[in-house]
């Protein structure tokens, strides 16, 4: 066996918050990891659907972004954004 070529391994301090709240449509269960590895942004990770992506302010303006990453209509990517805009 070869020896492993790493790219990368690091650890590093993160601050996790878990937040689940009821929009008109449906549930959202979040897990938000704020670390200094993304340049300020958080990662967010939809618990429930398996998704995650990197976003910060920048990434919360973009039109279809979240529609994109998570799989919303558009009302209910509206929801989430109003949300992680009070906290990215």
């Amino acid at each position: 066996m070869s020896e492993r070529f790493y790219l990368y391994d690091d650890v590093e301090q993160t601050k996790t918050r878990f937040v689940s709240f009821m929009g008109e449509q449906q549930r959202y269960d979040l897990a938000i990891m704020q670390s200094d590895r993304y340049y300020g942004k958080s990662l967010v990770m939809d618990i429930q659907g398996g998704r995650f992506a990197v976003i910060g302010q920048d990434d919360l303006e973009e039109p279809g972004y979240l529609e994109h990453v998570y799989k919303l209509k558009e009302e209910d990517a509206q929801e989430l954004r109003d949300f992680l805009s009070e906290i990215v």
